[in-house]
């Protein structure tokens, strides 16, 4: 009778001095990686209209709204300190003004920088944990949700990236690294470094 109830008063206080923090699972990496603040930063998209370089028109996200229809543009003068020439007079098109006017409002569509909340992250799956002592990488897929129209020409929804971060374990839990440090990848440069998932 005694060691049953001193078995289970160990048991009992076994259970109660481990948190779920402890434990590097996949529910708490997921938990960890959704809630640090890189991740839940939108992602957003400066559109700049007028007289641009032809670096910034040539750029990819200029090329989607082009092919979309959203904005044209005819060849300009460089103002001083532009460049590289040609530079190019940016303008909306009649679809591209009923767009912007669905996504910002009238005052904002009317500047010559236009900056649009285009999507967030969402974590899709924790792919692999490798664990060594008090150290931790995660690989984890996550993609793109769309804010608008807009978003989900720049950033589709249906494309996943394959992310690696870096995790530590503090003597309350484990937490994802946030600044650079020796081993692991911080959640910044994981977002940054993302590679398209299979």
């Amino acid at each position: 009778m005694h060691i049953r109830l001193i078995l289970g008063s160990l048991a009992v206080w076994f259970l109660t001095s481990c948190s779920p923090r402890d434990f590097l699972t996949r529910r708490l990496a997921t938990d960890l990686i959704s809630a640090s603040i890189e991740f839940q930063t939108p992602q957003r998209f400066t559109l700049q209209t007028g007289v641009v370089s032809s670096t910034d028109y040539g750029s990819p996200e200029y090329l989607v709204l082009q092919h979309h229809g959203w904005i044209s543009a005819t060849s300009a003068a460089c103002a001083p300190g532009l460049a590289p020439p040609p530079c190019w007079d940016v303008l909306f098109t009649p679809s591209g003004v009923d767009t912007i006017r669905s996504i910002v409002s009238a005052e904002e569509a009317t500047k010559p920088s236009i900056t649009i909340l285009a999507a967030r992250r969402e974590l899709v799956a924790i792919s692999g944990i490798a664990k060594q002592g008090s150290a931790a990488d995660v690989e984890f897929t996550w993609k793109w949700i769309p804010s608008n129209e807009i978003g989900a020409a720049l950033y589709p929804g249906d494309l996943h990236y394959k992310s690696l971060v870096g995790f530590r374990q503090y003597d309350n839990g484990w937490r994802v690294i946030e600044g650079s440090l020796r081993s692991g990848q911080s959640i910044d440069d994981a977002l940054k470094n993302a590679e398209p998932a299979p």
